[in-house]
């Protein structure tokens, strides 16, 4: 291939990958937005509705390790495309749906389709792009996540308001498949990890048992069922790992962990973040719109700051990675987003507006720090024959966190509000379920940056 069919080919790929990874968040945070309206559109009550983003995520958390090797075996941009495809079919039919269960069924399939795209996205950049350049591409990347999250609170607030909940599953569609036909027609060529590799269906059965029974059993607490269901997860994450440590062909890696101390600590780090930050739309959108008594619309502006920050800043972090040591400029970010969590541990029905959107620019100047080079230590930590493998553990640990995430807002809930349906008289409860689930996150995002800074430096 010559220069010139490289640089097409690498802007086409960007080009893709960079949409891909707007519109997911685009799609999800939207959808947090529209929750409230939800809630009351299909009479759902508190536990129920944390699990509309939840079923999205814990059906990608569980699907995103196999797809990713999948992707290695059959083609990482055959993989891509059909999740775009998926998301596109998912997000038609959630329109529709007439009852919770069926929302929840959409949600699931949607996260099937996501599972694709996070498995694969890294993965693609990571194989046109040269180690020089892949701090600046994967910073553009993490910026169209941040835009998609920007962009998504305003516009899903505005198009509920405008046109109702349905709405918001189906206004992405066009953008999506715009992107499926840029991908057909102009993305020329594939990419697949090592030939001879063996898909380990025994691993992928094990782990999505365990991470459906960490899940469910977190909403269960504190029945006995939800400490059962915790337990025999924990016990299955066991069997897993010391299972995948025995293959030659491994669904996860567990040996990259091991060998490997800036990937290890990079990992955690990042599951860390993602568990303390992704709840913050679900939290907000539930005290923008009914303790603060704010339309879908404003809310969703206001929700904006921390997005944009990230968008804005994201690039300049990932350049930045490129020249310095990823652990001081991603240890600054966690301490950045810690306060800003703690800040908002603290809102009450009279808290301004300018303190909140203060507190949200905060955490996105922290995230932004973090995010892509977090991811640029990840990858340049390995050889090039396991970046497939370092890109699915990237969108492993991202998902995971963030189900993680809810998975505390929804224990928080069940221990402090209960299965009842978001009322006024119940407003008091669900404010300090809110403070409650931001002092939790403050303080995992705290301890945090002791695992950022212990991964050592990249460059010897």
């Amino acid at each position: 291939m010559n220069a010139v069919d490289e640089r097409s080919l690498q802007r086409t790929a960007l080009v893709v990958v960079c949409m891909g990874a707007f519109i997911t968040p685009l799609m999800l945070s939207g959808v947090n937005v529209a929750i409230p309206t939800i809630v009351e559109g299909l009479q759902i009550d508190a536990i129920t509705a944390s699990w509309i983003p939840l079923a999205y995520l814990l059906s990608s958390a569980v699907f995103l390790l196999p797809f990713g090797r999948m992707g290695d075996m059959y083609g990482r941009k055959k993989m891509f495309l059909s999740g775009m495809t998926t998301v596109t079919i998912a997000s038609i039919l959630a329109s529709f749906s007439q009852t919770p269960m069926e929302l929840l069924l959409c949600r699931v399939l949607q996260g099937v389709g996501a599972a694709m795209i996070f498995g694969t996205g890294i993965a693609i950049l990571s194989s046109v792009f040269p180690p020089e350049k892949r701090g600046k591409v994967l910073g553009l990347s993490v910026s169209f996540v941040y835009l998609g999250l920007t962009v998504g609170p305003f516009a899903g607030g505005w198009v509920t308001h405008q046109f109702g909940w349905r709405s918001v599953f189906v206004f992405h569609v066009p953008v999506v498949i715009l992107v499926i036909l840029i991908g057909l027609l102009k993305l020329k060529g594939e990419w697949r990890g090592p030939s001879g590799q063996k898909f380990d269906f025994p691993g992928s059965v094990i782990y999505g048992a365990a991470m459906i029974a960490l899940m469910y059993g977190f909403s269960r607490l504190p029945a006995s069922l939800g400490f059962a269901l915790v337990l025999l997860s924990a016990i299955g994450l066991t069997i897993f790992f010391r299972y995948e440590k025995k293959l030659e062909h491994p669904l996860f890696n567990v040996r990259l962990f091991s060998a490997n101390q800036v990937f290890f600590y990079s990992c955690m780090a990042a599951l860390i973040m993602y568990s303390s930050t992704f709840s913050i739309t679900f939290l907000m959108s539930l005290y923008l719109q009914n303790i603060k008594g704010f339309t879908p619309q404003f809310a969703g502006l206001i929700m904006i700051a921390q997005p944009l920050m990230m968008t804005l800043f994201s690039p300049i972090a990932g350049r930045l990675s490129d020249r310095h040591e990823p652990r001081i400029i991603t240890s600054s970010g966690m301490g950045l987003t810690a306060a800003g969590l703690a800040s908002l541990a603290m809102l009450n029905p009279q808290t301004s507006t300018t303190y909140i959107v203060l507190a949200l620019v905060i955490i996105g100047l922290g995230f932004a720090l973090f995010s892509s080079p977090n991811a640029n230590a990840v990858v340049s930590s390995v050889e090039k024959r396991h970046l497939g493998a370092a890109a699915g553990t990237i969108a492993t640990m991202r998902v995971v966190g963030q189900m993680f995430s809810m998975g505390i807002v929804t224990l928080v809930f069940a221990l402090m509000l209960g299965q009842v349906q978001i009322s006024p008289e119940r407003h008091d409860q669900l404010l300090a379920s809110i403070n409650t689930s931001f002092i939790v996150t403050s303080l995992l995002c705290l301890a945090g940056v002791y695992l950022s800074l212990k991964r050592g430096n990249l460059r010897a």
